[in-house]
């Protein structure tokens, strides 16, 4: 049964398809498909992810392991995905069913007619974070006058890094940007070349830290009092018009399958195993979905079930996003957000 416009809807997708406008890292090519293998009668969906799939999927895997989404209908095909724009763009053109992809991009992409919309956010605290060594002597934001950060131009946690400097009393000409794509970035950071990076926190920083033997340290722009939606499920318009009762199915065995795998989280990673050769090692998957699970609610959405939204912050994504430049502004909540499917307890 169908939600009412008010009660925001969640979100959730099973897709891994990349960040174009938010950074993850490392270049990484689609891996093969990932079915559920449902029994008969099953509905076969197809998720694109943002990126190759890493810690913060782990949900998607374990709710196939575990028969969630064959429990909903749902025979799941997970596939990585090589940008959030790309993902965008797959599920605007029907090359795939839903979408796993970062609301900045999912928002630009509206913005220039691409027929998608979000049905839910599930990382609905931004995991842009400034990233550098534990010992780098950095451990304070105004510790970052006179460094050099890595970052790359045209992805959300850059775009809106002025706003994050804003935010803790610095001016952009504080701090030396170089712009390096994903893997640029960590290979600068592990080299020396640079101070830091920005990027994902739940995504970089655990794959540096295992490269280098070395703790890292996260100055989120969410502490900073800067917080903007990420990741969660899109769909295309005309899949919401014809068939809502898929749509929601989607949503609500992702809450499900988000929820599970919060409780058992090792569980949860130890269902990735053998599901794509470019995923980081059992142990930094971990570490990955335990940052995850941090990004999961917001003050507004605490105890609710994972990817019901909040007006309230779904207007506060709008009014940073806008002020970034990464949308048009003026479009109202309902531009990029169908509330209809918020998943119940």
């Amino acid at each position: 049964m169908k939600k009412s416009a008010s009660a925001l809807g969640a979100l959730s997708v099973v897709t891994i398809a990349g960040l174009a406008l938010t950074g993850c890292g490392g270049g990484a090519t689609p891996s093969d498909d990932t079915s559920s293998g449902a029994g008969e009668g099953a509905t076969e969906v197809s998720l694109m992810l943002n990126w190759y799939p890493y810690g913060e999927h782990a949900a998607f895997y374990y709710g196939v392991e575990q028969g969630i989404f064959e429990e909903h209908g749902i025979d799941l095909t997970i596939d990585a995905g090589q940008g959030s724009t790309k993902t965008a763009q797959a599920v605007g053109q029907k090359q795939v069913d839903f979408g796993w992809a970062d609301t900045p991009a999912v928002l630009a992409n509206i913005d220039k007619g691409v027929s998608i919309k979000s049905v839910g956010v599930f990382l609905q605290t931004t995991p842009s974070a400034v990233q550098v060594f534990a010992d780098s002597g950095i451990e304070e934001p105004e510790d970052l006058k006179g460094k050099t950060i890595a970052v790359s131009a045209g992805d959300a946690p850059t775009t809106t890094f002025p706003l994050y400097l804003e935010a803790v009393g610095l001016a952009e000409s504080d701090v030396k940007q170089q712009n390096l794509d994903a893997a640029g970035k960590i290979a600068a950071v592990l080299s020396g070349q640079v101070d830091g990076l920005i990027g994902f926190a739940h995504d970089q920083g655990p794959n540096i830290a295992a490269k280098s033997g070395k703790e890292m340290r996260y100055l989120r722009y969410s502490d900073a009092g800067l917080n903007f939606f990420s990741n969660g499920l899109i769909a295309n318009t005309e899949t919401i018009a014809d068939d809502p009762e898929l749509v929601e199915s989607l949503v609500a065995a992702t809450s499900e399958a988000f929820a599970a795998a919060e409780e058992d989280p090792e569980a949860a990673v130890a269902a990735m195993e053998g599901k794509d050769p470019q995923m980081p090692a059992k142990e930094v998957l971990l570490d990955q979905w335990e940052e995850t699970i941090k990004l999961l609610h917001t003050d507004a959405t605490e105890g609710e079930a994972p990817g019901v939204n909040a007006t309230e912050d779904w207007e506060s994504t709008l009014e940073v996003l806008g002020e970034a430049g990464l949308i048009e502004g003026g479009g109202d909540v309902d531009t990029y957000f169908d509330a209809s499917f918020a998943p119940a307890e």
